[in-house]
């Protein structure tokens, strides 16, 4: 059986405690409601991007629940050497979104995230980008309630793993980097956390986003992706 859900804030899933922010605490209890209704652990989970990030405070805070865990990489600035411009440049980019709108929001989070090595200590500062140029729209449609820009990227990337929990617990747990994002920030946080486990990342087919075939995101290979999954989690 695949269970998947719609995280607190996004499409089906309403926020109603008039808060913007979702912190991964919140996160972790989400998920393991789910899977309390749906039977109880341990159960095999595939996480990316902030759902990895989720899924590692879920495995710390609930260690029994989780058998295999895939982290397909989790942006976590902090195990990086460049946390302290990588930190700098997302409270500039969610400043930007604040002040302009998704769209010069996303075109800085796109200059962010496509940067390859380590972010420069001037990169917060630099001027924003044309959103034109990643096809994001120019005008401000007045809302700040992004799922991304507002409500997880600040909860996001500033999460500490519990090393110590996480090495503790049961689980299995596996990094997953994409190969086609290599030198992406967050590839490079797939190294950094799998380094402080302990462990190497598995390297997966595409990219940040190897899972779906986009036009922004041509490495994209549904199949190919899934069927390293298939392998990870039947190793």
């Amino acid at each position: 059986m695949i269970v998947t859900y719609d995280p607190r804030g996004v499409e089906r899933s309403r926020k109603t405690d008039g808060t913007i922010e979702v912190t991964r605490e919140q996160h972790a209890a989400d998920v393991h409601a789910v899977i309390e209704a749906v039977g109880g652990g341990p159960v095999d989970v595939f996480a990316s991007s902030g759902g990895a990030v989720n899924a590692l405070a879920l495995v710390a805070r609930y260690p029994g629940d989780v058998r295999t865990l895939v982290a397909h990489e989790p942006p976590a600035a902090t195990v990086l050497p460049d946390r302290e411009a990588v930190l700098a440049a997302v409270r500039e980019l969610r400043e930007t979104y604040q002040r302009s709108g998704f769209g010069a929001g996303m075109a800085k989070f796109n200059a962010f995230t496509n940067h390859k090595g380590p972010i420069p200590a001037d990169f917060a500062s630099r001027p924003a980008p044309d959103p034109a140029m990643f096809g994001m729209p120019t005008e401000d449609d007045g809302r700040r309630d992004d799922p991304l820009l507002a409500q997880n990227l600040q909860t996001t990337v500033t999460y500490e793993p519990d090393i110590d929990a996480l090495k503790a617990a049961p689980t299995r747990i596996v990094v997953a980097a994409g190969a086609a994002s290599e030198g992406q920030f967050e590839y490079r946080c797939a190294f950094g956390v799998a380094e402080h486990l302990g462990t190497k990342p598995v390297i997966f087919p595409g990219g940040h986003t190897g899972f779906n075939k986009s036009d922004r995101d041509p490495s994209g290979d549904p199949d190919a992706f899934a069927a390293k999954l298939r392998e990870v989690l039947n190793r």
